[in-house]
């Protein structure tokens, strides 16, 4: 019982590293016009928008690129995240969870 908890504790330990090393990470992208940058928490912390793009008759144009550019940031960053779980020696085997 105790085993298990102290196996608990560590896998909660290590997410928890994981989570502070993720969160120095961070990817910039760009399409159509739109700069987005994405922490490793998943969180966009910078949206860029050209001039050209803020036209009134291009609203539609703009909601696509920046639904492009958060999508391309999200597939990188999840890159990313992989790699660094694998740096950090893969997730633990929990008994149970196979």
């Amino acid at each position: 019982m105790f085993n298990k908890l102290k196996q608990f504790r560590d896998l909660r330990s290590q997410a928890k590293n994981l989570q502070n090393t993720l969160s120095e990470e961070k990817t910039t992208v760009s399409s159509s016009g739109v700069s987005l940058t994405m922490d490793g928490n998943l969180r966009i912390i910078n949206i860029d928008i050209s001039a050209e793009l803020l036209n009134p008759d291009k609203k539609e144009k703009l909601q696509n690129a920046i639904k492009d550019a958060c999508a391309d940031a999200l597939k990188r960053m999840q890159k990313v995240m992989a790699m660094k779980v694998r740096e950090m020696g893969g997730l633990p085997q929990m008994p149970g969870l196979s």
